[in-house]
């Protein structure tokens, strides 16, 4: 008979593609569980009674319910259980910071020397088997006669139609691009979340009666004022995230061959193939500097690498400081990134006329940096940063990524009187998302400034349910 739990104290590890061929494709790096992995993995859930992974979760998947059923093997069921709170789980089981939330809390993780249970990749082969496995497409709830509009197709706004369209609403998606996603298309590469995840995801919304209007800038095309008061849409659900990019303002940002994260993302998510001879509406460059050291500075870099670039991480703190995900980073470092740590950029530096590195003057010929030390520990014991006298030097580059975060668009704010934000323009809501305008919500980036997947998926949620109680209210 088998054992009823698995009590080795480390997870089973991932399959993933060798570090020395992956930097040069562009096809996802980790490769997922077998079943028996996958069943061997779930056994490792103790099932505590106070369920601390669950209230760690934004969407409070029912997690032990749900790994309960693929140690039994039932993976269908499995997949039922986390559909009931989650609308991506392929897309979240790739993506989410499960180390910070739901792993993060996990009751086998907290002696010394264990790990906690792989909630996350459990997750992603639920999600993947029954798309390997299930083609009944979900049917529409019956209409209650009422409209929706949201602005957005990101992870925010997908969820809040996934949910108001289960309540029986017609709700109608506008995306400012021509292709439905959001970050989750345009923002997190290839490698990480295959954009064939993202459109079964948003296919399964359609079956559920979404629609979805591509190339609809709101704000340009229709205000949202007209979506009310034109169309009939008896609210409106903000999910627009935030696309407008921060920079360090330093000399040198204006040149040729300087990008934001979100741009050289977008343009290289937008390739019509992932090849090194392909088209691409993007620099190639031979040496490349990504400044920061979240996750989408990881994601550039290792973008930029794939395209046959020498590439270094440019961080002004340590490496216990990198906010990007460890997981992210041990990926890098092993497909050859090179990361600057303590080193900040004071200047991008000009190529000149005639150089043989370009040709003409105004693009990129390297980043002059500074090192830096930790200084004395502050009240919350926070060390910060600060120059090393005489430590300036140059690295020569020929394209500067800048990843320092976003915030929202401004367009909607100057479009839509009496709509509120705040300092950084992100737009002002209260616990459930409610805006300074009658019947308009707001979740996730645009709410919060960038955050995370399942953090949007969360505020989609608890706005549906806010929208749908105003509706019925009225």
């Amino acid at each position: 008979m088998a054992p009823k739990f698995n009590m080795n104290p480390l997870k089973n590890p991932m399959p993933s593609q060798d570090p020395d061929v992956r930097n040069g494709n562009f096809e996802e790096v980790a490769l997922g569980y077998t079943a028996e992995m996958a069943i061997d993995e779930a056994k490792r859930c103790i099932n505590c009674k106070n369920r601390p992974c669950v209230a760690a979760c934004p969407v409070n998947i029912k997690i032990p319910e749900f790994i309960a059923k693929v140690a039994e093997g039932d993976f269908e069921a499995a997949y039922q259980i986390i559909t009931e709170d989650s609308s991506l789980p392929a897309v979240c089981g790739r993506v989410c910071p499960q180390e910070t939330q739901c792993e993060g809390k996990c009751t086998r993780g907290i002696k010394k020397g264990c790990e906690s249970v792989a909630i996350g990749r459990l997750e992603r082969f639920v999600a993947d088997w029954h798309n390997e496995n299930c083609t009944e497409k979900p049917t529409p709830a019956p209409s209650n006669g009422h409209k929706v509009a949201v602005i957005g197709s990101g992870p925010a706004g997908l969820t809040c139609a996934g949910d108001l369209a289960r309540l029986g609403y017609e709700v109608t998606v506008f995306e400012a691009f021509h292709v439905a996603g959001g970050v989750l298309v345009y923002g997190i590469p290839e490698f990480r979340l295959p954009k064939a995840i993202v459109q079964k995801e948003v296919d399964n919304l359609k079956a559920l009666g979404v629609k979805i209007e591509t190339n609809m800038v709101i704000g340009r095309v229709i205000t949202i004022e007209e979506l009310k008061t034109e169309y009939g849409f008896d609210a409106v659900f903000i999910g627009s995230g935030a696309g407008l990019p921060k920079f360090m303002k330093i000399p040198g940002e204006s040149l040729k061959g300087v990008y934001s994260a979100n741009e050289f993302l977008t343009r290289s998510n937008l390739m019509k193939a992932y090849k090194p001879d392909s088209n691409t509406p993007i620099q190639r460059g031979k040496c490349v500097a990504v400044v920061g050291g979240g996750n989408v500075a990881m994601d550039a870099a290792r973008t930029a690498k794939r395209l046959g670039a020498e590439v270094h991480i440019i961080y002004r703190r340590g490496e216990e400081e990198l906010p990007a995900r460890r997981e992210e980073i041990e990926h890098a470092k092993e497909e050859g990134i090179i990361f600057d740590l303590l080193t900040n950029p004071t200047r991008i530096l000009a190529t000149e006329e005639n150089d043989p590195r370009s040709p003409a003057y105004g693009w990129v010929a390297g980043i002059e940096c500074v090192r830096m030390e930790l200084g004395e520990p502050d009240a919350s014991g926070r060390r910060s940063p600060k120059v090393v006298a005489g430590s300036e030097f140059t690295i020569p580059v020929d394209c500067v990524i800048m990843s320092l975060g976003t915030s929202p668009n401004p367009l909607l704010k100057a479009t839509t009187p009496g709509l509120e934000t705040k300092k950084w323009g992100e737009i002002a809501v209260d616990e459930v998302g409610k805006t300074s305008l009658e019947g308009v919500y707001c979740g996730g980036d645009a709410a919060t400034g960038a955050a995370t997947v399942i953090a949007a998926m969360g505020a989609g949620k608890v706005a549906a349910r806010a929208i749908d109680e105003y509706i019925q209210s009225k």
